[in-house]
């Protein structure tokens, strides 16, 4: 599908100033839509926005289709009505684990008193191929002190009726609560949904391509997934060793049995895709070779060095989403080790590949250099997993790659040549590369507009705690900034 010249900002909704030590959708985000239609940017991107579980990470979250409540903004008047101090938290840094029980406790005051009525009643009746299972999940996991759900007893865990219906009796109003809640999130979304759409701002989301082991997905629908009797993986997820790690990447989410998907035509992912089309206008899906092949690791493995590449689904899978849904607005996620066979699978469905320009200047032949690119294509300066540009630029590599530090400064020096800069306003040369370049659609993470080093990166994969809560403020976006961009913007027709 063919995008039109556009630019945009990548920043999560939990990176924005709101009150209470966290983002969400109240009026700091209203605000920035506002900003990015100044800036003249067209497209805001987020990270998933489902419920995160351990190590907070938006990819590991209790669901594929619920939305995380942490992003519910609670008025002010509701603030004052339940005496809530926002817990102690720098402006810059979310503290998830001061953040979280205190906005919980908030939200768990407010929706006693928002009634279980007959406008909830028919959003569970819309999101009934979802919301029912989650709400149970949620409140069994609440039951059994947070444990996963391989760990409930088993009338719980392996989902016998008797036991589930004695379950949803006895939890009731956890459930009744839990649907209210998903209800506000929605209506929340809906109400920024609309004001980007106001504003010429298109939103884009992010699904990937699979999901936690301990999440009502899996819990829900376990014939889908590779699992033994008990509820254990039988095998698990990865990537294979590569210019990042010598020994890949272990990520402990379940597979998919696709057979088995195939046989009611993927229900699953087409009902997934429907709602994430339902929330965004365009879909960054995550892992897109993963679609063609996949890396299948021994559950009990603690490396993806002894992994296997096993076939995936293919076309057979997008034709069958396509078929259901239509022509899908995807931006397909196709870094790592891509094959022939992977490319073919996207050109076949007409998806805008990414390139990324920190990745362009470690050889002049890269992929990602941007006197190489096609207008068909979604250029980033760095993703939510790279470092910063500035970031990038200041260190040595070592931390983030396989390579030498001479391979470092070859790389470099040649960055140096092409962009024809260097020092302080890096981030600037590379925006303005990425900008300029033929490629559709030009992205940019908000930290690289401000300019900001290694400590405001979101994410380091393999890194166990520290992700994810970086936060700006407004005093970081000044009108000359805003300007500046904005003229940027014009003169490369965005």
């Amino acid at each position: 599908m063919r995008f039109p010249r556009a630019a945009g900002i990548l920043l999560h909704p939990t990176s924005l100033p709101s009150p209470g030590g966290i983002g969400d959708f109240g009026p700091d985000a209203f605000r920035f839509v506002t900003w990015l239609a100044d800036a003249g940017m067209k497209i805001w991107q987020m990270l998933p926005l489902g419920p995160t579980g351990y190590g907070d990470s938006p990819y590991q979250g209790f669901s594929a289709f619920a939305g995380n409540p942490l992003l519910i903004h609670v008025p002010d008047a509701v603030r004052m009505r339940f005496g809530h101090e926002a817990p102690s938290t720098t402006a810059h840094r979310c503290d998830f684990g001061a953040v979280i029980p205190a906005k919980r406790a908030l939200l768990n005051a407010w929706l006693a008193t928002v009634p279980y009525d007959d406008t909830v009643r028919q959003f569970v009746h819309e999101q009934a191929f979802w919301l029912p299972d989650f709400a149970l999940f949620m409140a069994l996991k609440q039951a059994h002190n947070g444990a996963p759900w391989t760990a409930w007893e088993r009338g719980a865990a392996r989902r016998e009726p008797e036991a589930l219906q004695a379950w949803r009796e006895q939890l009731r109003p956890a459930i009744e609560r839990c649907y209210i809640e998903q209800y506000l999130f929605f209506e929340q979304f809906r109400a920024l949904r609309r004001a980007c759409a106001e504003h010429g701002i298109q939103l884009m989301g992010d699904v990937p391509i699979y999901v936690a082991h301990d999440s009502a997905d899996v819990w829900a629908n376990r014939a889908l997934f590779t699992l033994h009797d008990d509820g254990t993986l039988r095998a698990q997820a990865g990537v294979p060793p590569d210019y990042f790690s010598e020994t890949g990447q272990l990520w402990g989410n379940p597979l998919f049995e696709w057979d088995r998907m195939a046989h009611d035509d993927y229900r699953w992912w087409i009902e997934r895709m429907r709602a994430a089309l339902a929330m965004f206008d365009l879909v960054r899906l995550d892992h897109f070779r993963g679609f063609e092949a996949y890396w299948e690791i021994p559950a009990s493995d603690t490396t993806a060095v002894n992994g296997r590449w096993v076939q995936g689904p293919g076309t057979a899978f997008f034709a069958a989403l396509t078929a259901a849904l239509g022509p899908m607005p995807i931006v397909a996620e196709n870094l790592g080790l891509i094959t022939p066979e992977v490319e073919a699978l996207r050109e076949q469905w007409d998806y805008p590949g990414m390139a990324i320009l920190q990745f362009a200047f470690s050889a002049p032949d890269s992929s990602f250099i941007p006197h190489r690119y096609l207008p068909e294509l979604v250029v980033y300066t760095g993703t939510h997993d790279n470092d910063t540009t500035v970031g990038w630029w200041q260190s040595s590599g070592a931390g983030d790659s396989t390579r030498t530090p001479e391979e470092v400064a070859q790389e470099k020096a040649f960055a140096r040549r092409y962009l024809h800069a260097d020092g302080p306003e890096i981030h600037w040369a590379m925006m303005r590369a990425a900008f300029a370049s033929v490629a559709n659609t030009a992205l940019v993470p908000l930290q690289d507009v401000l300019g900001l080093g290694s400590d405001s990166r979101m994410n380091l994969p393999g890194r166990q705690s520290g992700n994810w809560s970086f936060r700006f403020t407004w005093d970081q976006l000044p009108a000359s900034l805003t300007a500046r961009l904005r003229d940027l913007t014009q003169t490369y027709s965005r």
